[in-house]
């Protein structure tokens, strides 16, 4: 498998955040850059340019729905992974939400995130990057 995927992950809980990594790295995908703070993360966006952007929604300063409506401010076009501690009700809305601003949401997990299930979102993601979002629609 082309575990060559661009991923930014973005976490205020360094705890979480280092997590996150050890199993993204541990699934075979090295190329992974970790935040803990959302504003840093829109500096690093456009210079490290991710194919995939796992996005925890309830973070200080600047929450993660603040975060991706500047995201998509600035044209990113990879795809997106909600993250977060709330209620599903709560996820859901924030999909909507991110998708209203163009950005293609490829799932929206409860914390902690099951192994397998980001597995799978891994592995559409690696799949849509290497085709082409035409081929796989608009997200969820």
């Amino acid at each position: 498998m082309d575990t060559s995927l661009k991923i930014l992950l973005l976490d205020d809980d360094a705890f979480m955040l280092e997590l996150l990594t050890d199993i993204v790295n541990g699934l075979g995908y090295d190329n992974v850059h970790g935040e803990s703070d959302a504003r840093q993360a829109l500096t690093v966006l456009p210079a490290f340019q991710p194919e995939l952007l796992v996005c925890d929604l309830s973070m200080p300063e600047m929450d993660g729905i603040e975060f991706l409506r500047a995201a998509a401010e600035i044209h990113f076009r990879g795809t997106v992974i909600l993250l977060s501690g709330m209620d599903s009700g709560i996820l859901r809305a924030a999909e909507t939400l991110a998708m209203a601003q163009g950005l293609t949401i490829l799932g929206a997990c409860t914390k902690p995130v099951a192994r397998a299930e980001l597995a799978d979102l891994l592995a559409l993601a690696t799949r849509r990057a290497r085709t082409g979002p035409a081929a796989h629609g608009t997200g969820k």
